[in-house]
């Protein structure tokens, strides 16, 4: 506790304090200038705000969040009939399904393969398909570039609609998941029949 000097109350402008007889470490008599006392507080203020700072988690920044886009299209097959690499559901046996996915950090980065051990494509049937991170289209001038792996039907893979998960596994062997949306028609669907084929030359 503080109180004003005589010569502070004649003044009227510079304002010090004394301090009373029960502030201990202090020299009676000591005048103590308001603007340091206001230095010290705001100085000790700071340096609490800033190890509370430091000590709270950083929330927001997850490390290794992945963010996933990807798609099915019809890959090419010998012989059958196209359009190829468009956006397709339901496939005939011995059809190629190919996926299509790209992989962004918590930056909105892409990553490709320097980013990730592997990723990989997962089948509720058990069967995986290996994504490579590649140009696209192949063999001509590419325009993108992004993970891709197909897997051509068996003749004797049964009919029915299949979920899948893709897993993505960083270079730490930690592991992050994305699926798709869970809508039966939307889900890739094997149906039965066979491919419609390319018309022959003449």
């Amino acid at each position: 506790m503080f109180f004003l000097n005589q010569s502070c109350r004649r003044a009227g402008k510079i304002r010090t304090f004394m301090p009373v007889r029960d502030l201990r470490g202090i020299q009676p008599g000591l005048i103590i200038r308001t603007g340091d006392v206001m230095k010290l507080v705001e100085t000790s203020l700071l340096a609490l705000f800033a190890a509370a700072c430091l000590s709270m988690p950083a929330q927001g920044q997850q490390a290794g969040k992945l963010f996933f886009e990807g798609d099915l299209v019809k890959g090419p097959q010998p012989g059958q009939a196209g359009p190829f690499c468009v956006l397709q559901s339901q496939f005939f046996r011995k059809q190629q399904v190919a996926w299509r996915v790209r992989v962004l950090d918590s930056d909105r980065k892409e990553v490709d393969d320097k980013g990730l051990k592997s990723l990989m494509v997962e089948l509720s049937n058990g069967k995986t398909v290996e994504l490579k991170f590649k140009p696209h289209p192949p063999r001509v001038t590419p325009t993108d570039f992004f993970w891709s792996g197909s897997w051509v039907i068996p003749e004797d893979q049964p009919t029915g609609s299949f979920t899948y998960k893709v897993i993505a596994t960083d270079n730490q062997g930690n592991t992050q998941t994305w699926e798709p949306f869970k809508i039966a028609t939307s889900q890739l669907t094997v149906v039965a029949g066979e491919p419609p084929m390319a018309p022959k030359a003449q």
